[in-house]
């Protein structure tokens, strides 16, 4: 190929690109001027989207694409000067016009060209009726030309174009574009990368964040080897002290000395590389952060994306069935992994025609019931918790239930007594089960029973879920939950039989702890009472296949997981806390694993493996129907008489005192609390502690205040000290150590055991 082919090769890929933006500004603005039709601002922007694509052909060369953009420009001007208005057939026309566009700009298409010479005279016969077409020859393909620069396009109210970064996996497009100012200038550059580099710039970023994670146990031990220094400088300053209370020689006690003084020199050696450490970590861990978080929002696009053509799409289909029907969408630019969104392509499809076919009712009904002409379907996306939520509302009939029932009974789902006996909760499942249609004949919409059960596969895919609710008369209401992204999941990583298992939080009602005394026996199943309904209770350690463990104190950690109507606890030994996990896909090898999703690694970069909790729940009814669930045997009550080790917990904070109170008793230790930093040096001058929990911010006294006193105090030198905060800023990191804390730690809550992790890496367990 000659570098001219080559110019030109890219010019055209230039313009396909060019013309999948312009013609979604098309379509959107033309679907607005079809229920007003005199919007000055719709039909600005759909007139220069056709200038600018008359342009833009003109430059490629494509004589039949600057035809079509010049008519529909012509047309779009009289409308504005208003010796036109646009009616029903003129709508119809220019979305036709749009499509051609589109085909005409995708090379190899050949619904382009061919359809222009029909198109060029419906319109003529549009604009004015008593004049003749004029159809211009085409011409020959000119001789490539000195490189010309695309046009930029005419900024708009309409939508912005598509993202670039949206490469298909087995492509990639060498183009580079400017958007912003003509030229370039001030505007960012986007260049098109492919999926596959995408994916392997963030799998690298996050194992860069989980390495730097790995600094936090080499800072552990320099913290605890900087304390074990400590009392060892304090030992002998004891011994100098009796030695020269005996009358020893000069000789020993300088020896003696000598020895001190290098203990010291090593001392603030050992201290600035444990401040150096510290520093480095930090500041890489979040440089870590950012880099993951930067290579994570590459695949992040906006909502949008997906509803390209959907509007057009619902717009066309109620035409065809003779309904008038409107897409309403809310949140369009909420962000979502491009993967996530090419697999809500086809269920999203799905809702809308059903809404479009099943829901909305023909203009007479709709009269009848008291409702406008036109019917509405809104689409409604949102974040929550670390979830895309979307809601798919219409307000068309309803579910005919007494139909619903007729259905279920005559394909022979349920007997008749039974359907009548079901809730409409209960009988809306039905529409979810494979080959399930209400339609007693069928149409090229609806009626072969590929619709809701597609549609939940496809969700259940995506690792989220589906929930249908209705009003009769007034509509129906579709609520999904699916993962921002398929890259990462926000899970509750658990401890089972020794080793970590991580539950993804979209399936997690709560977490509980329930007390031996909760825990009864029904029909030989075990539960325990919670908010007015009893929920089974399951080992996790017999579903998993590990070592059982006894709790400690005779209660247990449970989660409670949920699909759909299904509540079970799930009880685990420990629950490590709230990750974001990076999700790496199991080797293909092993084929399905039971019970298991995926894998991940920890911070502190060990393995983690992800549950698959449908999977589990198909594991736990299958016990039952086996008969082989296991009971769970509750710990026995811990030993009286043992000394318990003493923690003082100081916060003015009422809340937390409380909690950390009550997470510590619950371990076994015995917890006093203080109201502030003078309220705990007096707490630690009358009294003996084996641990300080502290806060900084207090009111008379704060925590760095107070670490100070401790350590100047000859008596509580070697007192370990934690310091907690709600702030993870460095200066208060500093500040903390440098007072001579031997922990920091930051926490946004304390719904995990992290806490307790660091009190037995500092004290031990609770018995003395």
């Amino acid at each position: 190929m000659t570098p001219e082919q080559m110019r030109d090769a890219s010019l055209l890929e230039l313009f396909s690109l060019e013309a999948e933006a312009q013609t979604q500004v098309l379509s959107t603005g033309l679907m607005a001027l079809e229920r007003n039709p005199t919007q000055a601002d719709q039909l600005e922007a759909c007139m220069r989207a056709a200038h600018s694509l008359k342009g833009a052909a003109r430059i490629v060369g494509l004589d039949a694409g600057v035809s079509v953009a010049h008519v529909m420009e012509d047309c779009l001007v009289a409308a504005q000067e208003g010796r036109l208005l646009l009616r029903a057939e003129h709508i119809d026309a220019l979305l036709r016009g749009t499509d051609l566009l589109l085909h005409i700009a995708t090379p190899g298409d050949p619904q382009g060209e061919a359809g222009v010479p029909a198109f060029l005279v419906q319109m003529a016969g549009l604009i004015d009726p008593g004049a003749a077409p004029v159809v211009p020859a085409p011409k020959p393909t000119p001789v490539a030309e000195p490189a010309v620069p695309m046009p930029a396009p005419v900024p708009s109210p309409a939508p912005a174009e598509p993202a670039l970064l949206d490469a298909e996996p087995e492509n990639e497009l060498p183009a580079l574009r400017k958007t912003g100012k003509r030229g370039g200038e001030g505007g960012e550059r986007v260049l098109r990368v492919t999926a596959d580099r995408l994916n392997s710039l963030l799998d690298l970023s996050s194992k860069s964040l989980v390495e730097t994670q790995r600094l936090k146990p080499y800072l552990a031990t320099l913290q605890r080897l900087k304390r074990m220094h400590g009392q060892g400088m304090r030992a002998l300053d004891g011994l100098k002290t009796q030695l020269e209370d005996s009358g020893q020689s000069p000789e020993v006690l300088e020896a003696l000395a000598q020895t001190q003084r290098l203990l010291l020199e090593t001392q603030q050696i050992l201290q600035q590389q444990a401040a150096d450490l510290d520093e480095f970590g930090w500041q890489a861990s979040q440089r870590a952060q950012l880099l993951y978080d930067t290579a994570l929002a590459c695949r992040m696009r906006p909502f949008a994306d997906v509803l390209t053509g959907q509007s057009r799409m619902v717009r066309d289909l109620g035409r065809s069935l003779g309904k008038q029907v409107r897409l309403q969408i809310d949140g369009e630019k909420t962000q979502v992994d491009r993967d996530v969104l090419e697999k809500l392509d086809a269920p999203l499809t799905h809702l809308l025609r059903n809404a479009v076919d099943h829901g909305i009712e023909r203009p007479e009904q709709r009269l009848l019931a008291g409702k406008p002409e036109e019917g509405a379907i809104r689409l409604r996306a949102s974040h929550q918790a670390g979830l895309l939520i979307l809601e798919l509302s219409d307000d068309g009939a309803g579910i005919d239930i007494a139909r619903l029932r007729r259905s279920i009974v005559e394909r022979g789902l349920s007997p008749a007594d039974t359907v009548e006996q079901m809730s409409e909760a209960e009988l809306l499942t039905f529409l979810f089960l494979p080959g399930f249609s209400m339609r007693d004949k069928v149409t090229e919409v609806s009626g072969r029973g590929v619709g809701l059960d597609a549609v939940q596969h496809m969700v259940r895919e995506l690792r989220g879920s589906i929930e249908l609710t209705h009003v009769a008369g007034q509509g129906c209401r579709f609520h999904l939950e699916v993962p921002l992204t398929l890259s990462v999941v926000r899970s509750l990583v658990v401890e089972v039989g020794g080793e970590a298992y991580a539950f993804p939080l979209a399936h997690i009602e709560r977490t509980l702890e329930v007390a031996a005394e909760q825990i009864v026996q029904i029909e030989g199943r075990q539960h325990f009472w919670h908010e007015g309904r009893h929920i089974g209770l399951v080992a996790a350690s017999q579903l998993l296949n590990r070592p059982a463990e006894h709790g400690e104190g005779g209660s247990l950690r449970v989660v409670v997981i949920r699909e759909r109507e299904q509540l079970y606890g799930v009880a685990v030994e420990r629950l490590i806390g709230e990750r974001v996990l990076v999700v790496m896909p199991l080797d293909p090898r092993l084929g399905k694993v039971q019970d298991i999703s995926a894998g991940a690694l920890l911070d502190d970069g060990s393995v983690v493996l992800i549950v698959d909790v449908e999977d589990l729940l198909r594991s736990v009814e299958k016990l039952l129907s086996t008969g082989r669930l296991e009971r769970i045997e509750r710990g026995a009550q811990m030993g009286r008489g043992v000394t318990r080790k003493r923690i003082l917990v100081v916060d003015d904070s009422l809340t937390v005192r409380e909690l950390q109170r009550k997470l510590l008793s619950n371990r076994g230790y015995e917890v006093a609390v203080a109201v502030d930093g003078m309220d705990g040096w007096n707490a630690l001058r009358g009294e003996d502690f084996d641990l300080l929990i502290t806060d900084i911010d207090m009111p008379r006294m704060d925590g760095i205040e107070l670490v100070t006193l401790v350590r100047r105090d000859q008596r509580l030198q070697s007192l370990p000290v934690m310091v907690v905060s709600y702030k993870d800023r460095e200066e208060d990191r500093r500040r903390g150590l440098d007072a001579g804390a031997d922990y920091y730690l930051a926490k946004a809550s304390f719904h995990d055991d992290a806490l307790l992790d660091a009190v037995v890496e500092l004290i031990g367990g609770a018995q003395g």
